[in-house]
């Protein structure tokens, strides 16, 4: 993931975890001041949303464990690569569309921020300006051309 990613989602997890978690906590003691827990729907109730907040944070901490920073300074300027931004054709629609091609967690395909590892992400990588592609994906194939690659640093 690019560095950017990195810093997004160990926000999230410090977010999650000092703001959150505490709350959550708060919301557990409180209800379970309210007297006998075996009926009392609002512990259960935080205690269940007290177990989620812990997991999406678990899940977050592992990821940024794992993750790998890549440096964007040494990618190849000339072809469709990690964390560029790509100009394409739409061979069969006959519409340009603006990609850039991210790393997990960065996602967000409403914002033209595909996975490198989607369909499209893979099938655009190593192309080059001018280069027809047609990819396979679960639809069928999409047909593109490559008008421009770009870093927005």
């Amino acid at each position: 993931m690019t560095r950017a990613g990195y810093e997004k989602l160990k926000a999230e997890v410090d977010h999650l975890d000092s703001v959150e978690m505490p709350k959550a906590s708060e919301r557990v003691a409180s209800a379970r001041s309210e007297g006998d827990l075996s009926e009392n729907a609002e512990y259960h109730g935080a205690r269940e949303t007290q177990g989620f907040l812990q997991a999406k944070i678990n899940m977050l901490r592992d990821k940024l464990a794992r993750a790998q920073i890549i440096d964007m300074s040494n990618l190849p300027r000339d072809e469709v690569v990690f964390g560029c931004t790509v100009v394409l054709m739409d061979l069969d629609l006959d519409e340009q569309e603006t990609i850039t091609l991210v790393g997990a967690g960065e996602e967000d395909y409403d914002h033209g921020r595909y996975l490198i590892t989607s369909p499209l992400g893979q099938g655009l990588l190593g192309k080059k300006v001018g280069e027809k592609v047609e990819i396979p994906v679960p639809r069928g194939k999409m047909r593109f051309e490559v008008l421009e690659i770009r870093f927005d640093d």
